[in-house]
């Protein structure tokens, strides 16, 4: 009795009421007890043990009876409503069931499937993507410094190991960074990276602030900008589809978001006209303050041309906006007629009046381009033309979190100082690093063409970044009975798929859409072969559901 005692005063899950005789002296509320399963704990049924099962609803009644239950102080209805009011797709509720799918099949469960394929998310090393090993070296050497006297790694990846510690307190990557914006040797790598990257455009490491990811920069640069009341209230500008942290980010400090829609039918081109009247009509009820731009594109896969670019910047010039450049895609761009143009380097190119006055933040992140490491958390972003108590004030937002981890920072100084040709570890690298991307442009032409082959799915090309964002005609039947389920016509339509097929994938309207056009975002990262499965599944889906929903209107294409 001693030992169910004990379990029963620990658990805190199922209901059950003890009536020993030992321990009948005691008040109701002194033995009520919640037992997920006493049988499981106790090998045998509770009765044996002279206790008495309630329901939990039960069990709850007698606490609050005799004193014991008391409100919650954090409930749904005290929740911070900006809390609430935040979406984040890429791991939404698809995602979800996606894992608890998995989950049935490692435990035997049966599934017209063997296994879920998980193109949701741009997590390079998920979907089988190796590490490129010379930036596994170096962070392995910092972290652990007895390495530094082993033969097996070369003396490139020690300089650089032996670089960033020095630049450590302590010299151990276990420390903060003595500055909240990150070790000054990183940083100072970043700007000649800049430098390089801009065929010589100036980059002061003054201005590079290291961050964790990408998303933090843009968080902490958003949160400088918003302020105001009602119609003074910050308007954020962004692209419609778009990524969305914007979104999230933007509900959680309660600015207003301001939908400027990508051209889908122009390869989802910026139209300054778009700009034009977004921003005209935003002005009625807030105070347009910033634009975001994403280049190359997530969830849309284009990459802007340079005159797209300077559209862009003459505009915010014209407006008085704060331009913020996601670019973290900057190395993966497909098509060979493009390339990759920084915003800076066209802010650059366009002259003093411009490059000296508008205020530009671009970012970049270790979790994307060639290197795919998620993980490490490693970022930096650039911020041009800050008033100069205005960067005071950053710096001391970021130094409320300290730093960020500086193993990520390590990585990032990976990514922006590789080995050089003269180097030992260059061949290997080069070798690496062509391959990833190489790979990446071959599934991006392997995706758009499948897909353009599916009667009512239309596949822009993939010209960068990591995504296929295609329209997909939905039937008016399935809308109907998506809406009578009281969901988006293509979030039914990824959950069918992912309970069909195992394929996950996130509706368009997790990234906002134009209305009456459904989408979904799959990644091309999964391994040639995995995809290959992937697209031959997700056409048979389509053909299927076009078949039940049938109707007399023709796929749109």
């Amino acid at each position: 009795m001693h030992r169910l005692q004990h379990l029963a005063n620990r658990s805190l899950i199922a209901g059950v009421f003890d009536q020993s005789p030992a321990l009948v002296r005691t008040k109701a509320w002194e033995t009520a007890c919640l037992v997920q399963s006493i049988r499981l704990k106790t090998q045998g049924p509770v009765e044996q043990y002279g206790l008495k099962r309630f329901s939990t609803a039960e069990a709850t009644v007698i606490l609050r009876e005799n004193g014991k239950m008391r409100e919650k102080t954090l409930t749904m209805d005290t929740l911070n409503p900006q809390v609430k009011a935040v979406e984040y797709a890429v791991r939404g509720p698809i995602v979800t069931k996606a894992g608890d799918i998995e989950r049935g099949l490692q435990q035997g469960q049966k599934h017209p499937f063997t296994e879920v394929i998980k193109a949701n998310i741009g997590d390079s090393h998920a979907m089988g993507q190796k590490p490129i090993t010379f930036l596994r070296q170096v962070v392995a050497l910092c972290s652990f410094p007895e390495l530094l006297n082993s033969p097996s790694f070369p003396e490139d990846a020690k300089q650089r190991a032996r670089r960033i510690l020095q630049g450590c307190g302590g010299q151990s990557l276990g420390v903060y960074s003595i500055a909240s914006q990150g070790v000054d040797c990183i940083r100072q790598d970043v700007a000649v990276y800049i430098e390089q990257r801009d065929k010589g455009v100036p980059a002061d490491w003054d201005n590079i602030y290291l961050t964790t990811g990408a998303s933090d920069g843009i968080v902490s640069i958003l949160k400088m900008l918003v302020s105001g009341q009602g119609r003074s209230r910050s308007g954020v500008m962004i692209p419609i589809p778009q990524y969305p942290l914007y979104s999230a980010a933007i509900s959680e400090l309660e600015a207003v978001q301001i939908n400027y829609y990508l051209d889908e039918d122009n390869c989802w081109a910026l139209d300054i006209n778009e700009l034009h009247r977004a921003y005209q009509a935003a002005k009625e009820h807030c105070h347009p303050r910033v634009i975001c731009i994403i280049n190359p594109g997530n969830p849309t896969g284009q990459v802007q041309s340079r005159k797209c670019i300077e559209d862009v910047l003459h505009f915010a010039y014209e407006e008085n906006l704060f331009v913020m450049s996601d670019e973290v895609y900057q190395d993966n761009v497909y098509s060979p007629d493009l390339q990759f143009h920084s915003f800076k380097k066209v802010l650059y190119e366009m002259g003093p009046e411009y490059f000296n006055t508008v205020e530009l933040a671009s970012f970049h992140s270790t979790s994307k381009g060639y290197s795919g490491e998620c993980g490490f958390r490693g970022g930096y972003m650039e911020v041009l033309n800050l008033d100069l108590e205005v960067k005071a004030q950053l710096v001391k937002l970021l130094s409320v979190r300290l730093c960020p981890p500086v193993s990520g920072q390590a990585a990032m100084d990976v990514i922006v100082n590789p080995p050089l040709p003269h180097e030992p570890s260059y061949l290997q690298f080069h070798k690496e690093k062509s391959a990833v991307l190489g790979a990446l442009a071959e599934k991006a032409q392997v995706t758009e063409q499948t897909l353009n082959t599916v009667p009512g799915i239309k596949c822009n090309p993939v010209q960068g970044a990591m995504y296929a964002f295609p329209r997909i005609f939905i039937p008016p039947r399935a809308v109907e009975e998506a809406k009578s389920l009281g969901m988006s016509p293509d979030m039914m339509y990824c959950l069918r798929l992912l309970e069909e097929t195992g394929i996950c994938l996130v509706p368009g309207s997790g990234f906002g859409q134009r209305e009456g056009t459904y989408h979904f975002r799959m990644t091309i990262l999964p391994t040639t072969e995995k995809l290959k499965v992937l697209l031959e599944k997700l056409r048979d889906f389509h053909i299927k559901f076009l078949k039940e929903y049938a109707s007399l209107e023709e796929p749109k294409r």
